[in-house]
């Protein structure tokens, strides 16, 4: 048996919980612990979190690590890797103190900023300077209402931080900005990878002063403290890296290490990434980000709003009849949707779901775009009504490839992770929606905290070839192939599903303004 000598701290800061692993260079997880995020809803279409409750959860998360793992393993700590979501808007002070809560991607208050920022910059240029859509969820139009809403506050801030810096700020005192949630702020210019100074200017700050400099996502920004060390029960002197958001660590766990890979972290929502040699145009639906994996240059990176909430939506709202018959014959509901989906043809009797019911990202960008069933008749079934849910996810899937496609990516293989791939009607649909075998991964790869950790571990030598360090880390459970029968459906039913959302888009547009004024 080998010894193993060296460990590794992965976390992840996530909307709605906090997760961290100690993983050995072996690959074995040694210790996991994580505690729940709490939400603040303050008024509709607001959401907050409190940046205190992200370092008090850190603390009870570290030390529960180094008590399971002992002190022997907690000494041979050899860096750490923080990832969170993104992108979040946390004003601190000048002793990195929070100034209010963060207001988080979901937070869609700020409305009437974004539209004044797109008039005074004009949306194509905004486009060509950011390198994606405009919307609220990021940083521009969210900085701009608190300078104007809430200036008493914003004259004591000293400096914005992500979930994760702010985390890595309280570790090693070091205020940071890793080069992946940069990207993602709408703040940076692509085209010269600084703060813009358009954006700025509309925003009437120097965004030099108020964001620090982008990094590597892998840079060793600073090493644990000894009051940090006190705080959490690690000993200090550990490196801390930049990190990166949950997406790109993600990607690292769905084992993402060449080109023509592409990987789903297929839960609640879907994270879609496929790799890309070359840096694709700034104004295409799916823009490439900087990515540190080694002959991967740049990462296509697509958010699907409600995939897995789609199909939870429907057992809460319309299920009743099944979920009971699971109560009385003690059977798993996402089990039984799987089976009751495959008495329903490919294609669904004609019958397609629309999965915005939170409006939708990419490739469509649309905060208006709302869910939607098209094609019911008499005929209808509850199985064909079950099947085009998780075809309806799979179209937004197969949406989101196209673009990527036809933007300069490649994808051949697909490589799914997260409670998605423990449904293999799901992953079935999608390998014939795509036709491309679909890896299914065991449900210890894909967990975002391993991606920590491989990024860590290769920045400081734990793993040598970060290809051979996926292969032993990320396991393949099971290869799905395309049926080309369903293959032959989804092709001509595909121009169908594109076409209908093109054409109702601006009726829903009018619809959410008059429901809007209804209520």
């Amino acid at each position: 048996m080998i010894k193993v000598e060296n460990y590794l701290l992965g976390m992840d800061c996530g909307t709605t919980n906090i997760k961290a692993i100690i993983i050995g260079e072996d690959g074995k997880i040694i210790a996991e612990a994580s505690r729940p995020s709490k939400f603040m809803i303050p008024k509709p279409n607001m959401q907050e979190q409190d940046a205190n409750e992200w370092w008090e959860n850190t603390k009870e998360i570290f030390h529960s690590l180094a008590e399971q793992a002992g002190e022997e393993i907690t000494n041979k700590i050899r860096g750490i890797s923080i990832s969170s979501h993104t992108v979040s808007m946390l004003p601190i002070d000048a002793d990195g103190n929070p100034v209010r809560n963060a207001m988080t991607y979901q937070d869609n208050r700020s409305s009437k900023e974004l539209d004044t920022i797109l008039q005074k910059i004009g949306e194509e240029e905004f486009i060509q300077i950011v390198g994606g859509q405009p919307s609220v969820s990021f940083l521009p139009s969210k900085i701009l209402w608190f300078k104007n809403n809430e200036p008493d506050l914003f004259a004591q801030t000293q400096c914005f931080l992500q979930a994760s810096s702010f985390i890595n700020f309280k570790l090693t005192r070091k205020l940071t900005m890793d080069v992946d949630q940069a990207s993602r702020t709408q703040c940076l210019d692509i085209n010269t990878m600084k703060w813009s100074d358009k954006v700025g200017d509309v925003l009437g700050i120097n965004l030099n002063e108020y964001l620090p400099q982008p990094v590597p996502v892998d840079d060793i920004i600073g090493f644990v403290t000894d009051d940090a060390a006190r705080e959490t029960g690690l000993v200090p002197g550990i490196p801390v890296v930049a990190g990166c958001s949950d997406a790109m660590a993600s990607m690292y766990a769905l084992g993402l290490s060449r080109l023509g890979d592409a990987g789903e972290s297929s839960g609640t929502s879907s994270l879609v990434f496929v790799g890309s040699a070359n840096q694709s145009k700034p104004d295409v639906p799916v823009v490439t980000k900087p990515c540190a994996v080694d002959g991967m240059p740049w990462i296509f990176d697509a958010p699907i709003t409600t995939t897995g909430a789609a199909i939870k939506w429907f057992i809460d709202t319309m299920a009743a009849e099944e979920r009971l018959y699971c109560q009385q014959h003690n059977l798993n509901i996402y089990n039984y949707l799987n089976e009751l989906a495959l008495e329903s043809k490919p294609g669904s009797n004609g019958l397609f779901f629309f999965p915005y019911l939170l409006g939708e990202r990419a490739p469509i960008w649309d905060e208006a775009a709302r869910g939607m069933f098209i094609g019911m008749g008499i005929n209808t079934t509850r199985s064909d009504i079950i099947r085009s849910i998780f075809e309806g996810t799979a179209f937004a899937l197969r949406n989101v490839m196209e673009t990527v496609k036809e933007s300069g990516g490649e994808a051949n293989i697909l490589r799914i992770c997260g409670g998605g791939a423990k449904s293999y009607t799901w992953s079935q649909i999608k390998a014939s929606m795509l036709n491309i075998p679909v890896y299914l991964l065991d449900e210890a790869s894909g967990d975002v905290p391993v991606g920590d950790a491989l990024i860590v571990g290769y920045k400081v030598g734990v793993f040598e070839d970060l290809s051979k360090a996926v292969e032993q880390l990320i396991k393949v459970n099971d290869i799905v192939r395309p049926k080309e029968d369903w293959s032959r459906v989804y092709d001509q039913l595909y121009p169908y599903y594109v076409n209908m959302y093109q054409s109702l888009k601006d009726n829903l547009k009018s619809l959410k303004e008059t429901m809007e004024y209804i209520y």
